[in-house]
């Protein structure tokens, strides 16, 4: 699936009515949402019990598994129920409207969900059993002002480069040549551009959404502190390091020579196409390039052509980037019984059906005491392998995530410069963190 940014400004209003149309007394701390509890029973009999969960149109079956094993289990009924697209900008209107479920995939950063508003509608899952079991990314996330509101299914994507074995054996390059910062990873694009007739990168400007890799690759070098002073508004994205970004993407990548020649308009399918037919030397992408490559391709095949490496600033550092599939979350609904039946599907899920899960699905653990399946390509075993140092994308850092593609857009297509795709990205940003009644804004 795409691990695309959100619409955060289609999201302003929606979030403002959420606010308020989520003010019943049901959506409040209650004994029924937030008292002590005692252990749950992952396999409790749950008969005539029956919940519902939202996912979006294109991640209706990744529940599919444990949904069928849970209800084998318990005797409940968990009816799956796809949200049209755009999934989140259509799930705050729904809730506005007062209509919820029980459950809900949904993205467990701090840029994505306060669009639930998470105090007043959510359950929180402090003290869950299967807290403990998940891996130091995956606690992380899912976390708002210290309180858990998100279980971690599966992993955050990872950010790294995809690349072609035989591209870069034409070119003389090798492992050791793999690079350990962002200025290195452009002069081994260079070597691929000029020793090869392949192009160095592969950019997708028709999607516009992996636009925004190369420029965020750019920021893992600024420190806990700046992203909490931009989160304050004691930053701002117009700051030279991140104008610095933008610059650099367009100069020394873009205007280098460094892309396919109709990187304006190229594509995320067409990325997997090129760099597997060798028409590219790398991608930049998160792992739903992994996905789109495992669809086409078998392990072996792919372990024959393609690798993967990490890159941040600075370092041989990957990034992880969290997408909607990664979290679910549970919904205060009045109802005791229900949401109680939604936090033994939560246990039930990372507790005793939790390898086979991952089984079915072809994915790495969030559980370090639970083995990743076997079978996974070579590609897919780095990814696992540099998650734990990996550095959060500014969606985990953030507080709200603008809409930067759409600005690197206009960038490409000549309709601002660095300086105004800047300026584009912190008035969105500080609008949303307003509508968002963010202290400082």
């Amino acid at each position: 699936m795409n691990r695309r940014v959100l619409p955060a400004l289609a999201l302003i209003c929606a979030a403002g009515l959420a606010a308020t149309a989520c003010s019943d007394p049901t959506a409040q701390d209650s004994s029924s949402g937030d008292a002590e509890r005692t252990a749950v029973d992952p396999t409790a009999r749950l008969d005539g019990v029956k919940l519902t969960m939202w996912t979006a149109q294109n991640t209706v079956d990744a529940p599919k598994q444990v949904i069928d094993a849970f209800e084998k289990a318990t005797g409940a009924e968990v009816e799956t129920q796809a949200i049209p697209d755009l999934y989140e900008q259509n799930v705050p209107t729904k809730l506005a409207s007062g209509d919820r479920p029980d459950l809900m995939f949904w993205q467990p950063s701090i840029s994505t969900l306060p669009f639930v508003q998470p105090k007043q509608n959510l359950l929180t899952l402090d003290g869950e059993p299967w807290v403990s079991k998940l891996g130091d990314t995956e606690k992380s996330l899912g976390v708002i002002d210290g309180k858990r509101y998100a279980a971690i299914v599966t992993s955050p994507a990872m950010l790294g480069v995809y690349y072609n074995k035989d591209v870069f054996k034409q070119a003389g390059l090798d492992e050791k040549d793999f690079p350990t910062s962002h200025d290195e990873l452009l002069a081994l694009g260079r070597k691929v551009a000029d020793k090869t007739d392949a192009a160095a990168f592969y950019e997708a400007g028709g999607d516009k959404w992996p636009l925004q890799w190369q420029m965020q690759v750019q920021l893992t070098d600024l420190d806990r502190r700046w992203w909490a002073d931009l989160n304050a508004n004691k930053k701002k994205w117009t700051d030279p390091v991140v104008v610095g970004a933008i610059k650099k993407y367009k100069e020394k990548l873009l205007d280098a020579g460094l892309a396919q020649k109709n990187y304006r308009t190229g594509t995320f399918t067409g990325q997997a196409d090129a760099l597997w037919k060798g028409e590219a030397g790398m991608v930049l992408n998160v792992t739903s390039f992994q996905s789109q490559l495992q669809t086409k391709h078998s392990t072996a095949e792919i372990d024959q052509r393609i690798g993967w490496f990490p890159v941040a600033n600075s370092s041989a550092t990957g990034l992880y980037s969290p997408d909607q599939t990664n979290g679910v979350v549970a919904f205060k609904t009045g109802d005791d019984k229900r949401q109680n039946a939604a936090r033994q599907f939560l246990a039930f899920w990372l507790g005793p059906d939790y390898p086979d899960y991952i089984k079915a699905m072809k994915i790495p653990s969030v559980q370090p005491s639970v083995p990743t399946p076997g079978g996974l390509p070579a590609t897919s075993k780095a990814q696992v392998a540099a998650l734990p140092q990996a550095i959060g994308v500014f969606q985990a850092k953030a507080i709200v995530a603008p809409d930067t593609h759409l600005y690197l857009a206009d960038m490409i297509f000549g309709k601002k410069s660095p300086r105004q795709v800047a300026q584009a990205i912190q008035d969105q940003f500080a609008q949303v963190a307003k509508a968002q009644g963010a202290p400082g804004f």
